[in-house]
Order: C-alpha cells, then sequence, then structure tokens
C-alpha cells in the first residue's frame, strides 16, 4: 500500500461515507478475562456514538508507513492454506457475523498482548466501491470497477477517568464526579487484507503500531505467524551499528555529518514531491555517500555485508528509520550539543593543545540560561588548530 491508497481509506470512515453497519469486540481486564461482548448496530447509535466508534478505527489507519504501519506480508504456502489465512479470510467473508470466528481472534490477541491496563478489542467490517480514476486522477462518476471488503482491527486502552468537580442541579451544589472508564486511542490493529494498487490484495495485511518502537512482535506471531518487521528504533539501532562497527575510526563526525545531510535531503525532497509511494534506499546508496567522503572500499564492502545480515540481501529502507531529520545533536559524557539540521556543517571537531573539542561559532549573541553574554577576544590564539 502507498499512502495515498491509505489516504483514501481513512477518508471512509465517516458516518455518510463508511459502509460500516455494525461494531463487534470485547472488553478484557488485565487479568485476561472478558467483562463483555460488543455487537452494536450504528443505525440504533446516536451521531456523536457512532463518530467516536469511527474514530477510534480510523486511528488504527493513522501514521507513516514503515514507522507506525507496517506490511505483513503472507507466503503463498500460506495464503493456500494456514489456519491463520483460513480465520482471517472466515472472518472477512462472513462479514464479522460468524462469533465463533470472533472468538477465534479474539483468544489470540488475548493470550498474546500483554497490557497492564483494561482493554477494548473492536472489530468492523466494510465494503467499499472503488470509483475508478481518470488519467488527470480524478474519479470518475460512471460507477466503480471494483467492490473492496475488508475488516479493521484495533486494540483500545480503557482508563479511569481523573474525577473532577461536576455541578448538580438538583442538590445546586459542586459534587466530585468522575467519569468513569474511558476508551483510549488504539494501541495497536490491523487492516485485512492490504488495499493495494486500489484492489485487495489477500497476500498482504497492514498492522498499525501507536509507538513506533513497540511493533508488539507477539500479536504479530499470534495472529499471523510471520516474522514481525523490524520497528523503526530496531532499524536505527542496526544502521548505526553497522555504520560505526565497519568504518571503525573512520566514522568521523564529518562523515556521519555527510550521511546525515543526504538522507534528510531525500527525506525532504520527497515529501515535497508528495509521491504516494513510500521513500526506499539501499545499503548501496548509503555507500555511495561513504564513496564520496573518501572511506575505504574495504570497508564499503563490510558496511554492505553487515548491512545485509541485519536487513536481508535485498533491503529497502525509509531513511526515516534511519535517521532523525528533525534535529543533529552531538553528545559526550561531558556535554551534547544540538543544532538544526540545516546548520549541522557548523559543528567541527578539532585539537587543541592536545586535547579534543567540539566547536561551534558563536559570532552572534550568546545566552546563558537566558541571560545575554558577550565573548571576549583577549589572549585569543591565533587559528592554527589541527583537524581531527
Amino acid at each position: 500500500m502507498n499512502q495515498k491508497e491509505l489516504s483514501e481509506l481513512r477518508r471512509r470512515f465517516r458516518a455518510d461515507k463508511s459502509a460500516i453497519s455494525r461494531v463487534y469486540g470485547c472488553y478484557v481486564n488485565v487479568k485476561k478475562e472478558i467483562i463483555s461482548d460488543l455487537d452494536e448496530s450504528l443505525g440504533l447509535m446516536t451521531q456523536e456514538e457512532v463518530e467516536q466508534y469511527l474514530g477510534l478505527l480510523k486511528k488504527a489507519l493513522s501514521g507513516s508507513l514503515g514507522r507506525n504501519q507496517l506490511d505483513i506480508v503472507f507466503s503463498t504456502q500460506q495464503a493456500a492454506d494456514s489456519e491463520e489465512h483460513r480465520l482471517l479470510s472466515g472472518l472477512r467473508a462472513s462479514r464479522l457475523e460468524d462469533g465463533e470466528l470472533r472468538g477465534a481472534l479474539y483468544r489470540k490477541i488475548i493470550d498474546s498482548l500483554e497490557l497492564e491496563e483494561n482493554y477494548l478489542i473492536l472489530l468492523a467490517y466494510d465494503r467499499y466501491d472503488v470509483p475508478g480514476k481518470g488519467a488527470d486522477d480524478e474519479e470518475l462518476s460512471d460507477g466503480s470497477e471494483t467492490v473492496f471488503s475488508y475488516f479493521v482491527c484495533c486494540v483500545c486502552p480503557v482508563k479511569s477517568g481523573k474525577a473532577e468537580l461536576g455541578f448538580v442541579a438538583g442538590e445546586n451544589r459542586f459534587h466530585t464526579q468522575s467519569p468513569g472508564q474511558i476508551v483510549a486511542a488504539p494501541e495497536l490493529g490491523f487492516l485485512f487484507p492490504a488495499f493495494d494498487d486500489r484492489a485487495a490484495n489477500i497476500y498482504n495485511a497492514l498492522f498499525y503500531t501507536r509507538k513506533p518502537d513497540q511493533v508488539h512482535q507477539e500479536v504479530i506471531d499470534a495472529v499471523f505467524h510471520t516474522q514481525p518487521p523490524m520497528s523503526a528504533a530496531q532499524q536505527r539501532e542496526a544502521f548505526e551499528t553497522a555504520l560505526s562497527d565497519t568504518l571503525e575510526e573512520e566514522c568521523s563526525l564529518e562523515v556521519v555529518q555527510a550521511v546525515h545531510e543526504q538522507l534528510r535531503d531525500r527525506i525532504v525532497e520527497h515529501k515535497e514531491s508528495r509521491d504516494p509511494e513510500p521513500l526506499a534506499i539501499s545499503p548501496k546508496s548509503v555507500s555511495a555517500i561513504l564513496r564520496d567522503c573518501g572511506i575505504a572500499e574495504e570497508r564499503i564492502g563490510a558496511f554492505e555485508a553487515e548491512c545485509a545480515r541485519q536487513f536481508g540481501p535485498e533491503a529497502a529502507l525509509s531513511p526515516a528509520n534511519l535517521i532523525d531529520s528533525g534535529k543533529f545533536q552531538v553528545k559526550s559524557s561531558q556535554a551534547t550539543i544540538s543544532v538544526s539540521p540545516e546548520q549541522s556543517y557548523l559543528v567541527e571537531t578539532r585539537v587543541i593543545d592536545g586535547r579534543k573539542y567540539f566547536l561551534i561559532p558563536a559570532d552572534e549573541l550568546i545566552e546563558v540560561n537566558g541571560f545575554g553574554v558577550h565573548l571576549g577576544t583577549e589572549g585569543a590564539k591565533p587559528d592554527s588548530f589541527e583537524k581531527v
């Protein structure tokens, strides 16, 4: 799926757009016990309640592909004959009306998931008449070309509301009132099947995690029986390790600056282009940056081999998972220097009187704890520093 297809589905989660007629689910406590089942018609709810349910389901389709939204890929054998795929396909075919199949899915999630609070498992089925599009990417008005039927599942923590003062009209007084149990935004969820090329792809599902560094591998294994993708945090750690371990002493500030700058430029350019396809690079693209920095071919080869071991031989990596494009930070055990990414070139390493330093220019107004200070020039030494 690409970002445009994900956005197209998200727009359906409105009362006047979706074909969702019922919501299903169960309320689970911390002991993994089902407190109550949910099987409700949206037609019998108030407008506010409908919007709240649809809003929760919509949030399971939020975030960025490759970070919050992860591709789950089934093997051909799994799609042809496996317990996990039969369960998901059966739920879809029954429009979630088969209570036994719903119960089986609930049990897989409940038995595997560890949350420190009660939670709601929420399910909804939708049938989307996908409109055709012309050469100008505008929707055609002469009916749909295909029908995409799918269901969404999300797991929402249920939190105790904070007690607050409230006015009681009958007594004309204020009393402490508790809003009770409040359903929070989903912690995780999934869409089945995937919406690829604006049609159903039964070989894929889309898994949602609210926190990119927590992919809930235990739930992915229990429901899909597939190898979980690496989280964004795991990808960044593996990339940093591959770079520092294989380059060794050649992994200088200047090299890291160059890698950060060029990856950030690609992220910015991709965002400005509004290309719906996720941005991806290969380790060879990073190798080209290293080569421009004068890194020895032997070390570049070692870097590519380590990336192949960590990510797979044909890895396509998201730059946003490899760097933090919003900041540039240099840290030692004594201090931390942060500059805007656009000005990372200002940070330098120097050796002064035999000691290593990080330096940044101090040409403009300097503040210390909010106080403007002036830097004197008396006693300044000539600029005869040796670059590290």
